[in-house]
């Protein structure tokens, strides 16, 4: 097409510049990438000045944005002059060779390129780069994250990295995104480090939750806002405070580059309340408060926002036996406590529950004497005695030493039952150790104590036997006392075989022995048959003597068996 009224006409500079320019264009071949200069903009042509006889033409439609004039575009030449003279030229093609061109050289020196995620395929997404060239995007490469929902990548604009850019001489793109997102992450993150300072305010998106506290997007990059940075006061999760995809503004407090470490905080905008702790408490202050944790060494309490105490699963309370603070306290129960101490550098304050109320074990010995006689429920039994209850915490141990003066009771069961009234007597009480000891036994005299005194040494004394053994008899005195006549103490065998002396005996026969010895303190006591047999005879033979007129009816051995069976 020649030049019209309404080709835009150039003055002579221009003309001389555009001489200048075309020289360069003498030998031109088909095929050829060209520069041309845009002379005429139509309604559907553009006209391009490519330095041959005639102007180039391109239709609009090959143009993203109307060109302006004067501007330098590149064609490829397909034909110096057709038949009617005419210049074809192609953008499309040099285009598509400058986008090669380019793509070759991102993929050689590994630089991105931009695109736009159009699709969803099989194993991934298909990407259009442009000059209707499309690349392979696989499922693992779209992000740094496992991958949720697919669909909210599709239509993204973006950059890649070409991975692959030919298979076997043919066209094969494969582009990553992950990789360029892991670069421009760790240019971000370098920025970051090296223009950040402590204090600073920043803004950024909640990404993830985790058990200590929730990490924060700062623009590709993480920094951490701590469970204990959120808030002064106490809360039990992340999530107390701030919800997935929440914007935040928050302070930075901690920047570690060797570590990659950042730390953010919430609660740094306030003032920290331990500040003016001491203005407002002192040890021995009883205050109220909120549990806000319990754990097996004791409760968390929080006196106000940002004050939290420890109370020791031991400062509880003076009685109970507390396995673990469950078994009194809850979440949210309001209590009142004692300061017992604290550590403001280090945010620390011990607290008792306890030492709100006087220790029952200061004047016990007063409210239970020791000589008191008194009723109290069986709490529990054990293999050595039982427990009782004094009064609520406080349990006394009846020992199965103390149960009995006489009988030997193999377990406590034997006497008591849980749940039985007992009466018992307080026997002793150690305030140090907290101990109260019972007593059953105390609460009558000791037998052993009266026998001694009634039937010393040498003594005359009627029993029962309870059990015969290889060794001896076992017999039954006054005060329900067993005592032991052994062998050498059953019979004479100078006058009698021990088969001939045990066919005289059986359980529950009563007869008659001298006590050989006596221990009150050890409760021991030694009888013997043969002892008592002798004085007996002594005693006939003296009377024998005597009674002149006596008749002889009998031997004297059936008078000693009769004396000794009584």
């Amino acid at each position: 097409m020649g030049a019209g009224d309404n080709r835009v006409t150039y003055g002579q500079n221009n003309e001389q510049l555009q001489k200048a320019y075309m020289k360069s264009f003498v030998q031109v071949e088909e095929g050829q990438m060209l520069p041309g200069k845009v002379i005429e903009v139509g309604s559907e042509i553009i006209y391009l000045d490519v330095g041959l006889k005639s102007e180039g033409k391109i239709s609009l439609s090959e143009f993203e944005k109307i060109p302006k004039i004067g501007e330098i575009v590149y064609i490829i030449l397909l034909n110096k002059e057709n038949r009617r003279g005419e210049v074809i030229i192609s953008k499309s093609k040099a285009d598509e060779k400058i986008f090669w061109k380019n793509l070759r050289q991102a993929f050689d020196q590994h630089q991105p390129v931009p695109g736009k995620i159009q699709r969803k395929v099989k194993g991934g997404f298909g990407v259009d780069l442009g000059n209707d060239i499309h690349a392979f995007l696989p499922l693992s490469k779209v992000d740094l994250t496992r991958v949720q929902d697919v669909d909210e990548y599709v239509g993204l604009d973006t950059y890649f990295y070409v991975e692959r850019l030919y298979n076997r001489g043919k066209v094969n793109l494969v582009v990553s995104r992950r990789e360029w997102l892991e670069d421009e992450n760790r240019r971000k993150r370098e920025e970051f480090f090296n223009t950040a300072k402590i204090g600073d305010v920043l803004e950024g998106k909640v990404k993830t939750f985790t058990s200590f506290g929730a990490f924060i997007d700062l623009g590709g990059f993480d920094g951490l806002l701590h469970i204990n940075d959120m808030s002064w006061g106490h809360i039990n999760s992340p999530k107390d405070l701030v919800s997935l995809g929440d914007t935040l503004k928050l302070k930075l407090i901690r920047l570690d580059p060797e570590e990659n470490k950042i730390n953010l905080s919430l609660k740094h905008f306030t003032e920290d309340p331990w500040t003016h702790f001491e203005s407002r408490y002192k040890v021995g202050d009883v205050v109220k408060g909120k549990v806000t944790k319990l754990t097996d060494f004791g409760a968390f309490i929080e006196i106000e926002e940002g004050i939290e105490g420890l109370a020791h699963i031991s400062e509880l309370s003076w009685v109970k036996k507390i396995r673990h603070p469950k078994e009194i306290l809850q979440v949210s129960d309001l209590v009142e406590a004692k300061i017992l101490g604290y550590n403001i550098q280090n945010g620390k304050l011990s607290l008792g529950l306890k030492q709100v109320f006087p220790n029952p074990w200061d004047d016990i010995d007063k409210r239970y004497p020791v000589g008191m006689r008194l009723t109290r429920k069986v709490k529990t039994i054990t293999n050595f005695g039982a427990f009782l209850e004094l009064e609520e915490g406080i349990d006394g141990l009846l020992h199965i030493d103390d149960m009995s003066w006489t009988k030997k009771i193999k377990h406590p069961s034997a006497m008591l039952k849980t749940g039985d009234d007992a009466e018992i007597m307080v026997i002793d009480i150690d305030k140090e150790n907290r101990k109260v000891k019972l007593g059953i036994k105390q609460l009558t005299e000791d037998p052993w104590k009266s026998l001694s005194k009634a039937f010393p040494k040498g003594s005359i004394i009627e029993g029962e036997i309870t059990s015969i053994t290889d060794f001896g008899f076992f017999a039954r005195v006054q005060g329900g006392i067993e005592g032991l006549i052994n062998k050498a103490n059953l019979f004479n065998p100078n006058t009698e075989s021990l088969e001939d002396f045990l066919t005289k005996y059986k359980v529950g026969d009563k007869i008659r022995t001298v006590i050989m010895d006596i221990n009150p303190e050890k409760h021991k006591i030694s009888l013997s048959i043969r002892e008592y047999s002798k004085k007996v005879q002594e005693e006939e033979m003296v009377k024998y003597i005597h009674d002149d007129s006596k008749e002889e009816k009998t031997t004297l051995a059936e008078l000693i068996k009769e004396k000794t069976k009584g």
